[in-house]
Order: C-alpha cells, then structure tokens, then sequence
C-alpha cells in the first residue's frame, strides 16, 4: 500500500487566524445555548451546546497542539511535543462518552414527565447555531482538503447544522402543537450521535498512545519491500508506531548477506529512501546483523529481551 504524501498542515500566517475566529464564534455559541437553554427549559439546546462545544473542544487541541508542538525537542522530551494532541483527545473523547450518557439519562427522565418549554427560544437560538455553524463550515473548508484533522472538523461541523435544524424543527412542534416530548427526544438522538462519534474516533488516540502499527500502512507490504533491498536476506524485531498524526516510524533488525557486509552503508540509504517514498515512513531506526551471526529462530514482531525472559523462565522450569 503507497503512503499518500498529499498531507499538508495548515498554514501559521493564514489557517490559525481562521481556527481561531472558529473557536471563538463557537466559543460564543455555546455559552448562548447553554443560557438559553436554561432559561427556556430545552435540554436539547444544552445537549446541541454540548454538541458544539466538543467541535469547539476540537478546534482548540488543533489549534493549540499545532502551537505547542513547534517547540524543538529537549533533553525532558526528546521526541518533541507533537503527541500533545493525542493526549488531549483521549481526554476530549472522554468527557463526551460521559456528557453523552448524562443527556441520555437526563432525556429519559424528561421524556416520563416533559416540563414546559419555550419553543420561540428555542427556534431562534438554534437558528443562531445553524448560521454559526455554516460560517464555522466555510471557514474551513478551503483548509480541509489538506488536513485530516480540519477535514473531520469540517465534517463535524456539518453535521453540527443537521443538529441544529433538529433543534429548530423541535421548537417549532413545541410551539405549533405544544409537543413537549420532542424537545428531550431530540437530546436523547444528539446525545447518541454523541456518543457514536466519541466511540468512533476515541480508537485513534488510544490505538497511537498503545504503539500501534500506522492503520494506513500496510504492514506485511513493509516488510516484503525491505526484503526485497539488494544484500538483505531477511529482517525481525519489526515495530512499527506513531509519533504524532502523520508521522510514522520504523524499528527493525535487518539481516544482511555475508557477501554484501561491505556494502552496508549502501543498503542502509536504500533502505531508508524506500520506505520514505514508498511508504512515508521518515523516522526509521535500524540495527543490522550479518546473515552468518544474525539471532536464531527470530520472531517478526516480538522483541528479543522477551525471548530471553521466556528463555530464562524456561530453563528455570528445567531445573526444578
């Protein structure tokens, strides 16, 4: 599987200024519907404030992680500090599998005897979102088409507005036939949405904070690739992980022909621009052995210091 190198990120001079009016217009919104909602007894105006708050949330991390992880790298965080964003969305996502299983416990509550409601408040605070949500969309858009992080702000965003026309057409039935169960209904609906994308998106962080293997890399292809590198007869102890959104890295033992030990240094760029052009794989450490003095029965993936221990428990239960 080819590494798509189109990933650009946003631009510091012109994206930020755009995230930040996002973030502060959404900011804004927000602490309305939660006012509103409060005044007019609507949980589904607290529930779409939620809602808007998570893509405000969002925004933030992007914004803020993209800022802090400019910092160069030091003696306390080698690395650098990209992975600052994978943190704060772990933490993100959190909180909203929380809030959403309140609302849909609040709702359910509502929905048994359903208080009375504003529907004009309703109606027009939800109209506000729906317009804060359109400028939040068209601010950007011109931006997602080279970020995956704006993109799936981008897609929030839009369905951001199909929550809020909910919103709108609830306070609307609450105000024509005075159904007062459609307003904890619809909070009970954006509370599961909610929930759908926290548990959706909530994999990504963990699966880079457990070191796991890049989704979008192909890992099997990897290792036939480096195989396939003249004077190399084969690798092991192949650990593939993230260091931040895009960027992913290699630790590999690679086993060298007898015959090509001399050319080694060869071999180690040939390796490295392969896997850079091929596969976007820019961080690659790599350990090489000659095939005549290479580990025995090496596994691909597990690492040789647990060989060892279990080697060692091994011929303890020999002892014994």
């Amino acid at each position: 599987m080819a590494y798509d190198q189109n990933h650009t990120h946003i631009d510091p001079r012109s994206g930020d200024k755009r995230v930040a009016i996002a973030i502060w217009a959404n900011a804004l919104l927000t602490a309305a519907q939660i006012l509103g909602g409060i005044l007019a007894g609507s949980l589904a105006l607290i529930a779409d404030a939620l809602h808007n708050f998570s893509d405000m949330a969002s925004l933030v991390i992007a914004f803020g992680a993209r800022k802090i992880a400019r910092r160069p790298a030091d003696a306390r965080m080698t690395f650098g500090y990209g992975r600052i964003e994978i943190v704060t969305a772990l933490i993100n996502y959190t909180t909203l599998i929380l809030i959403g299983f309140y609302l849909i416990y609040e709702g359910s509550m509502r929905m048994i005897d359903p208080p009375e409601v504003r529907g004009w408040t309703v109606v027009i605070l939800g109209g506000v979102a729906l317009a804060v949500d359109t400028l939040t969309a068209l601010l950007t858009w011109s931006m997602q088409k080279g970020s995956v992080n704006i993109r799936a702000l981008f897609v929030h965003n839009l369905s951001d507005a199909l929550a809020s026309i909910a919103v709108i057409v609830g306070g609307a039935l609450i105000i024509l036939y005075d159904m007062r169960w459609v307003d904890p209904a619809i909070t009970i609906g954006i509370a599961l949405y909610i929930l759908y994308l926290a548990f959706t998106e909530i994999g990504g962080p963990i699966r880079m904070l457990m070191l796991g293997s890049p989704p979008e890399i192909d890992n099997d292809a990897v290792v036939d690739a480096v195989r396939g590198v003249d004077g190399v007869a084969d690798i092991h102890h192949v650990h593939f992980w993230q260091m931040g959104e895009q960027a992913a890295a290699l630790d590999t033992h690679v086993v060298i022909k007898a015959k090509a030990w001399d050319s080694l240094e060869e071999i180690k760029r040939a390796i490295k621009q392969m896997l850079e052009e091929k596969f976007g794989i820019t961080h690659s450490t790599l350990e090489f052995e000659r095939e005549d003095q290479a580990h025995q029965d090496a596994k691909l993936y597990e690492h040789q210091a647990k060989e060892k221990e279990e080697s060692h428990v091994q011929r303890d239960d020999g002892n014994r």
